[in-house]
C-alpha cells in the first residue's frame, strides 16, 4: 500500500482527456474552488480533545475494523506479463512497480468489471467478525475514483467495464447502515494520473479537484471518517504536498463535517496532524503519547488482491494481535483484498468468521470492545491486560499447567474481588504476591486461541470532580513575555491547534507571540501522574514551582513528558511558558496516572489565579 519507491509520472490517455475537459469547461472545469474556512489571527482550530470528544466515541469504543484495498489495480489480481513474457507480481502498486506503460493500464481499467461485488456479503464478513468499522479505498496512487465522481472520467462509472447504473460506494454505505458499522474513505492525496498532480503552476488545478471529489464523498456518502495516505514528499510525479495543505484541507473537511475523523496522514503524519495516528504492519511495544492511534495491517502479505499471495495470518495471529492493540488503548484495521470480480477471498472471510467467533463467545469481546489500556498493571508476559469499567480483562494466550499461577505487577492500588475465567467454570484463585497478584486457574486453557480471566476490581477511591472553569492565560504579541501582556483570559483547557494563521487573540499576530498560563491542577487521585506536552515551539512546565518539562529550544512537533506525585483533591499550583516563532503553532497539555486514561487535563480540575 506504501511503499515508496522509483516513482515515475503517469499522463495517459484518460489524462489527456481529463485536460482537455478542462480547457474545453467540462467536469473537470466545473469544480468550484474550496470554500476557506474563516479563519486568521484569534483562531484555534482545535475543535474538542479526540481522547474523550463524543465524535469519537465509536471508534475508540470500537477497536476493530475492516479495511478495503479495491479498485482498478484489482483487475490485474496482483500480476502483468510484460510484451517480453516475462511476469512481474505486485498488487495496488503494480502500475508503478511493474512499469505498465500508461495506455495499457487504462486499457485493463476499462475492462474492469466487478460485477460480483456484494456489500451485504462484505458487511455481514466484517459484523462476524466482530469489526465495528469499514475503510474503504475510494482512490488510490493510480488516482482511479471508485464512484462516479464529476471531476474526471477516470472512475468506474467511466472507464470500467461495470454496470454505469451501479455505485459500490452508495451500496456499501447502505448496507453499512442497516448492520449499524460506520463506514469510512481511504483517499490518496499523491495522483499518479492526474496531469496537473506534479507542475508547480498546475498543482492548485489539481488541488481544486481534490477538494471537489472530497466534497462529493462527504456530501453523498455521509462518511463517519475519512483515511488520508500518500501525503509524504516524492517524485515521479513530484509530491508537493505541504504541511500547510495538509493544515487547510482538515480545517476545510471541518467545516464541511464537524463530526468527521480524520487521520494524521492527511497532513505529514505528525502527533499534531488529525486525530489519530496510524502506525503501519507494526504495533507500538507501549501505548502512544500525545494522540489517538490505529494499527493498519494485511491478512497475508499484499493489501490489493493477488492470486499468488497465500501467506494468511492464523486467526490465532489476528487475535492475539487485537488484544495487544486494544491493550494499549489502540485500534486494529485489518486488510482484505477483493479479487477482480469483487469477492472477498474465502481464506479472508474464514480467518475473520474465527476471530469474530471467538469475540463473540462467553462475553470475550469485552477484552477488546470498549475496553482499552489500564495503567493499573505491567504488561504480561504471558498475554495482555485490558480495562473495561471495574474490570480487568487478563487475555492468557500462554496459558499455564494446572495449579501454576501466573504474575500480575501492580503499577496502581487496587484489589481484586473477583475473578472468573470466561466460558469455564474452573475456579481462579486471586492472591497478594510480591509486587502484585498472583493468579492460579485450576484447569487448562478454556480456548485455543486465547483464555480470558475476568477481573473485578476494587480501584482506587476518587476525589469528586472539581469545580474549576480553567487556567488563567496571559498572551504577549511578542515571543519573549516582554511587557505588559496583550491580552488575558481564562482558558477552559490548554489545547490550541492555532497552525499557521491562528493565535490568541485577533490582536496578536499569528507569529511571534506566547502564553503563560497559571493557576491550579486538582488530581482525582492520590498517584503518579504523568504530564505530557504536544508543542510547537517552545513549552515549559512547573507543577509546585518544580520543572517538570523544560524544552525551551525551537522545535518542530515534539511530545515531552514529566511525572510527579499528585494528593487528590489537592490544588497544585501550575505554570506553562509556551512561545511561537514561526510557522506551526501548538499547545496541548494532557495528563494520565494509573487510574486515570490519557486525556487534555479537563477544564473542571483547572483553577485560574
Amino acid at each position: 500500500m506504501h511503499s515508496r519507491t522509483r516513482p515515475f509520472r503517469l499522463l495517459g490517455l484518460v489524462g489527456v482527456l481529463g485536460t482537455l475537459l478542462l480547457a474545453a469547461g467540462g467536469p473537470v472545469a466545473a469544480a468550484k474552488p474550496p470554500p476557506r474556512p474563516a479563519a486568521g489571527p484569534g483562531t484555534n482550530h482545535a475543535i474538542d480533545d479526540p481522547f474523550t470528544s463524543p465524535r469519537t466515541s465509536w471508534w475508540r469504543q470500537g477497536r476493530f475494523g475492516m479495511f478495503i484495498h479495491f479498485g482498478a489495480y484489482s483487475n490485474l489480481e496482483g500480476e502483468y506479463t510484460r510484451p517480453d513474457g516475462t511476469v512481474c507480481r505486485n498488487a495496488e502498486w503494480i502500475k508503478r512497480e511493474c512499469r505498465i506503460p500508461d495506455e495499457e493500464y487504462e486499457k485493463q481499467a476499462a475492462a474492469f468489471n466487478p460485477s460480483a461485488f456484494d456489500a451485504e456479503a462484505i458487511v455481514r464478513a466484517a459484523k462476524d467478525a466482530g469489526q465495528r468499522y469499514l475503510v474503504i479505498t475510494a482512490k488510490h496512487h493510480d488516482g482511479y475514483a471508485m464512484w462516479p465522481t464529476r471531476q474526471n472520467t477516470w472512475n468506474l462509472r467511466d472507464h470500467s467495464s461495470f454496470d454505469p447504473h451501479r455505485d459500490i460506494l452508495a451500496e456499501l454505505k447502505k448496507a453499512a447502515d442497516a448492520a449499524g458499522i460506520k463506514l469510512g474513505f481511504y483517499y490518496s492525496i499523491w495522483d499518479w494520473h492526474d496531469p496537473d498532480f506534479a507542475g508547480p503552476a498546475t498543482f492548485p488545478r489539481y488541488k481544486k479537484r481534490m477538494y471537489a471529489q472530497l466534497k462529493e464523498l462527504v456530501e453523498h456518502y455521509d462518511p463517519a471518517l475519512l483515511w488520508f495516505d500518500g501525503e509524504w514528499d516524492t517524485d515521479n510525479p513530484a509530491n508537493r504536498w505541504s504541511r500547510r495543505d495538509g493544515a487547510d484541507l482538515q480545517a476545510y473537511l471541518h467545516g464541511l463535517d464537524p463530526r468527521l475523523i480524520v487521520n494524521n496522514r492527511v497532513g505529514k503524519r505528525d502527533v499534531v496532524d488529525g486525530d489519530f495516528g496510524t502506525p503501519e504492519q507494526e504495533i507500538p511495544a507501549e501505548p502512544v503519547d500525545g494522540q489517538l492511534w490505529e494499527s493498519c495491517m494485511t491478512l497475508n502479505d499484499h493489501w490489493g488482491f493477488a492470486r499468488y499471495d497465500t501467506n494468511w495470518k492464523p486467526a490465532a495471529t489476528v487475535v492475539r494481535n487485537l488484544l495487544q492493540v486494544a491493550s494499549r488503548g489502540g485500534n486494529y484495521l485489518l486488510n482484505v483484498g477483493p479479487d477482480k470480480y469483487g469477492r472477498i477471498p474465502q481464506a479472508s472471510v474464514d480467518r475473520l468468521r474465527e476471530t469474530g467467533g471467538w469475540l463473540a463467545a462467553h462475553g470475550q469481546g469485552d477484552a477488546v470492545h470498549g475496553a482499552g489500556y489500564t495503567g493499573l498493571v505491567a504488561a504480561p508476559s504471558w498475554g495482555t491486560v485490558s480495562r473495561r469499567g471495574d474490570a480487568l480483562y487478563a487475555a492468557v494466550t500462554s496459558w499455564p499447567a494446572a495449579g501454576t499461577p501466573l504474575h500480575l505487577t501492580a503499577k496502581g492500588r487496587f484489589e481484586i474481588t473477583a475473578a472468573r475465567v470466561l466460558g469455564s467454570s474452573q475456579q481462579v484463585k486471586a492472591a497478594r504476591a510480591g509486587d502484585g497478584f498472583d493468579l492460579t486457574p485450576s484447569g487448562g486453557a478454556p480456548d485455543p486461541l486465547a483464555g480470558v480471566i475476568k477481573l473485578t476490581i476494587e480501584p482506587p477511591a476518587a476525589a469528586p470532580a472539581g469545580t474549576g472553569t480553567g487556567l488563567t492565560a496571559r498572551s504577549w504579541a511578542n515571543d519573549s513575555f516582554s511587557g505588559p501582556p496583550a491580552v488575558t483570559a481564562v482558558d477552559p483547557t490548554v489545547n490550541k491547534v492555532y497552525r499557521f494563521d491562528g493565535s490568541p487573540h485577533p490582536s496578536i499576530p499569528a507569529d511571534h507571540f506566547s502564553t503563560r498560563w497559571t493557576g491550579t491542577v486538582q488530581p482525582r487521585f492520590d498517584e503518579t501522574y504523568t504530564f505530557t506536552t504536544v508543542s510547537d515551539d517552545t513549552v515549559r512546565l512547573w507543577i509546585d514551582g518544580k520543572p517538570l518539562i523544560d524544552n525551551a529550544t525551537p522545535h518542530g512537533p515534539t511530545v515531552d513528558k514529566g511525572t510527579v506525585t499528585l494528593r487528590a483533591g489537592h490544588r497544585h499550583s501550575i505554570r506553562i511558558d509556551y512561545t511561537e516563532r514561526t510557522g506551526e503553532a501548538h499547545l496541548k497539555l494532557l495528563w494520565s496516572s494509573p487510574s486515570q486514561s490519557q486525556q487534555i487535563v479537563p477544564r473542571q480540575q483547572l483553577y485560574a489565579e
